[in-house]
């Protein structure tokens, strides 16, 4: 006889096969938690931009101190937070791993963002900064003007028919190459040589010829100031050699990049830092969704087989 409409009929012997609780268990293994996932894909990010771009720029410069101690606490203080926060889902038996997540998202963003931060400042917008701190003097004579009338010189753009006198130039080997020649006005013996165009294994160590900064260019007769404090007792001893090497003075010496325009190396610094604040961002994205990617498909796992 046949089963009324809407009866399961010979069909109920098929679902009674079917172990009880398994369309429930199905169910939770689709469930994801989207929130989770958007939270610990973009806070982590963000964060990390954020304190990349405070320490690549003006607030670095102008409050270290409290740049370094506020993006520590702030991004470690939430990672502690998150990782007690799993600790107690543990107690609660509720599920921590979204958590645990966040917290070592948290504190790789933390740690990177102020390290990858720092090193652009130092490379690039800390010299920038610096500049624009100093004075800017035009028409110097390297023959009538003494480098201690001028020591708060940031750029220093050079008298017509000044120069770089290669022939007085020299070399200090300590594992780098720090190289420096003297800025010239004419072809006569100077009292003292005050300014020095230096830079870093751009000449040979033998016969130290000067190789640095704008040499070629027949238009370069400006200076931009040498900041970097690491640096500069390796330049006063190349100028030591040249002064005992030449039977030379140098009684207030002054280390500058030899360039032809100033303003246009202290924007190919900002745009470097920009380049890598961009570049910085765009490279922790990536990490971080590779990283909640393969979070997912794990945790997923991990529910499938508990």
């Amino acid at each position: 006889m046949a089963a009324p409409y809407g009866s399961l009929g010979n069909d109920k012997a098929v679902f009674d096969a079917i172990p009880a609780g398994a369309f429930v268990t199905l169910g939770k293994h689709r469930r994801i938690n989207v929130l989770a996932i958007l939270v610990n894909l973009f806070v982590p990010w963000l964060y990390f931009c954020f304190v990349c771009w405070a320490f690549s720029y003006w607030p670095h410069y102008s409050y270290p101190r409290l740049i370094c101690w506020s993006s520590f606490a702030l991004g470690l203080g939430t990672a502690f937070f998150s990782g007690y926060s799993a600790h107690r889902c543990r107690e609660n038996h509720t599920d921590p791993k979204w958590y645990s997540f966040f917290a070592c998202a948290m504190l790789i963003a933390t740690l990177f963002g102020c390290g990858l931060g720092d090193a652009s400042f130092r490379s690039n917008m800390e010299a920038v900064y610096d500049q624009d701190n100093m004075n800017s003097y035009p028409n110097v004579n390297p023959a009538e003007s003494k480098g201690q009338q001028l020591m708060d010189a940031g750029r220093i753009y050079f008298s017509e028919g000044s120069g770089i006198d290669t022939r007085k130039s020299m070399s200090f080997k300590h594992r780098e190459t720090y190289c420096v020649a003297p800025i010239i006005s004419g072809d006569e013996q100077l009292a003292s040589y005050d300014y020095w165009a230096v830079g870093i294994d751009c000449c040979s160590g033998q016969d130290s010829q000067f190789r640095c900064g704008e040499y070629l260019n027949n238009h370069a007769r400006a200076g931009l100031r040498q900041m970097h404090d690491e640096e500069r007792p390796f330049f006063r001893l190349a100028v030591q050699q040249a002064e005992a090497a030449f039977n030379i003075r140098a009684e207030h010496p002054m280390f500058f990049y030899w360039v032809q325009d100033p303003l246009a190396k202290m924007s190919m610094w900002s745009n470097a830092a920009f380049r890598s604040l961009c570049a910085s961002c765009i490279c922790h994205f990536v990490f971080n969704f590779f990283c909640v990617a393969v979070a997912v498909i794990f945790f997923s796992k991990m529910s499938s087989s508990a």
